[in-house]
């Protein structure tokens, strides 16, 4: 609900903040005082339509917040946004804020919870808190696409209503592989071509894991066959040949570990070094032969050197062709394999989905016509009882109609009457909230209903109707008391009252009878001071509660205040009597 709004340099608002409570509150006040203007701040911080005129004259921006503490309920269904747009409250997740600042040269600023947010987004949220009536911008129950979503809270039935939606689903995924199939079976006899040759053409190449990098050293080796074994002799020739002009490292070594042999008998204490010298020696000797070994297995092999450059050209052709790398071609084998063996047995695979899309299409066909049989029963006594409240706002003329529609379709579900019927997730009906406000009218849609005080009393007779369905938690109505007296006041702000059960609902009335209903009372006052207009508005106490109800009656002296502490004394002695006190 809405527990905190905060407008500053807005219109002829300097700065004005407002605690609303549970329950109903009523704002009353001259007219011209500013109690459009609220709503009109409220609006906008739902996502209405700014204009630059509407930032107080002499400043350079309109800053505008409403804070809105949320129920378990509430938080369902907007957490899912704030976690989408990472737009979580820092401290309490129960609250969410929401700001608008316009400036003067046409900028807006939106934020939720403090971070800066699109207008869509903005509006997304929005419509979650706050239902205007009074505004067709804000009207859910306008929405037509929310009619179905309504009825079936309403009824009941959104158990059922997933269940079809789940099986929807499921028949989309199958129909998208069919879809895929039968596309790729059109083409299938060339797609079958290529793929055989892209994969005829690896698997004939043989190729083996890292096979381009041994290559690769082989051919260092063949190309600089020479080089390497001139290169080893040079080593053998010091290691272990020496010269008439020098001795080999091997001799040299082998002198130096007899010494230490020698040296060791005298002094047992240098043993671990007569130890390596030996083993020194010992690895010398192996070192040349190891050489010996390795420059007479150098190949100089020009014809095996032409083979390693075909094999290697023949491994970057296809690394060129099917990927980067020698494992990656080895992929794409085996992945053209897998999609050949789909396209040969594709047409099986046809056959058992199209088996499997029927069924599911039966299945969508007999929930769909449960379903909607529900909805037209609900439909009929949800009409009955927005007929009975519309009667008791003096709309007796007033019938309401619920539109349940299906339309025939060539890929629709199958229903019991041999016909296929157009579905998506919600079921087989399109559902459409039709009224004919006066007799000897037709229905017409809600969305083409005049406007005004029959427009809000349809509002408030249907929320009245759907308050279980309902879960916007905060209703404004606004000139709901339009062309009605001060006997049907009366009604319809007990309705009102009624409806503060399951929301908040805050309300703009010049009747006294509809305003001694209101658990909250605020009165709107416009001041000037200077050359400036300024609004304020001020919580009621009970006395001062008296005599804005004796101003509102339009007369004054002691009759009037009798007839406004009356007033008060029997809509608290109701409300008593309803226990909602």
């Amino acid at each position: 609900m809405l527990t905190e709004l905060s407008i500053q340099n807005f219109a002829i608002i300097d700065q004005l903040t407002l605690i609303f409570a549970r329950g109903f509150n009523v704002l009353t006040g001259e007219t011209g005082a500013g109690k459009s203007i609220i709503i009109d701040a409220v609006s906008l911080i739902l996502g209405g339509r700014s204009e630059a005129s509407m930032v107080r004259a002499d400043t350079e921006a309109a800053h505008l917040e409403g804070v809105f503490s949320l129920n378990e309920e509430m938080r369902s269904a907007i957490d899912p946004i704030l976690e989408r747009e990472s737009l979580q409250a820092d401290d309490d997740p129960n609250t969410i804020t929401v700001t608008r600042e316009i400036r003067r040269e046409g900028r807006n600023i939106c934020r939720v919870n403090g971070r800066t947010v699109s207008l869509v987004i903005l509006k997304e949220v929005g419509q979650q808190l706050i239902d205007i009536h009074g505004q067709s911008e804000h009207l859910s129950l306008l929405r037509v696409r929310e009619h179905l979503f309504l009825l079936d809270r309403y009824a009941a039935l959104e158990t059922q209503r997933a269940e079809l939606s789940n099986t929807a689903r499921e028949l989309n995924k199958i129909r998208h592989e069919l879809d895929e199939l039968i596309k790729g079976e059109k083409n299938a006899a060339q797609r079958i071509d290529f793929l055989t040759f892209q994969v005829n053409e690896i698997n004939g190449a043989k190729l083996k894991a890292g096979e381009d990098k041994t290559l690769l050293e082989e051919r260092t080796r063949l190309a600089n066959a020479e080089k390497l074994a001139a290169l080893a002799d040079e080593t053998i020739h010091a290691v272990s040949a020496g010269s008439e002009e020098q001795s080999s490292a091997a001799d040299l070594l082998g002198v130096a570990a007899r010494a230490m042999n020698n040296l060791a008998k005298i002094d047992p204490t240098v043993s671990d070094k007569r130890d390596l010298a030996q083993s020194l020696s010992d690895q010398l000797r192996d070192l040349a032969r190891d050489l010996e070994q390795y420059r007479d297995a150098i190949e100089f092999n020009p014809k095996r050197l032409d083979q390693v450059e075909e094999r290697l050209e023949l491994i970057k052709g296809l690394q060129r062709k099917y990927g980067g790398t020698t494992d990656a071609v080895l992929q794409f084998a085996i992945k053209a394999q897998g999609e050949l063996d789909g396209i040969t047995h594709a047409g099986e695979r046809i056959e058992e989905l199209k088996k499997k899309e029927e069924s599911l299409l039966r299945s969508i066909g007999k929930m769909g016509e449960a379903l909607s049989a529900a909805r037209r029963i609900a439909g009929e006594k949800l009409a009955q009882g927005i007929e009975g409240e519309l009667k008791d706002l003096k709309m007796e003329g007033a019938r309401f109609n619920v539109d349940v529609q299906q339309e025939e379709s060539d890929d629709g579900a199958f229903v019991s009457d041999g016909r296929r019927v157009a579905f998506d997730p919600s079921g087989l009906d399109r559902v459409e909230f039709l009224i004919a406000p006066n007799p000897g009218e037709g229905f017409k849609p809600m969305v083409k209903i005049a406007s005004g005080g029959e427009t809000a009393r349809l509002m408030l007779a249907l929320k009245g109707v759907l308050a279980r369905a309902d879960r916007t938690p905060t209703l404004i109505f606004d000139e709901i008391d339009q062309g009605i007296g001060g006997r049907v006041g009366g009604i319809v702000g007990r309705k009102l009252w009624g409806l503060s059960n399951s929301h908040q609902v805050l309300c703009i009335t010049h009747l006294p009878q509809l305003a001694g209903f209101g658990d909250q009372h605020f009165k709107v006052e416009k001041s000037i001071n200077g050359d400036r207009t300024t609004t304020k508005v001020s919580p009621l106490d009970s006395e001062s509660r008296v005599s804005e109800i004796m101003q509102m009656l339009g007369t004054e002296g002691t009759a009037t205040r009798q007839s406004a502490e009356e007033l008060l004394k029997r809509v608290g002695e109701e409300k008593s009597k309803q226990g909602n006190t």
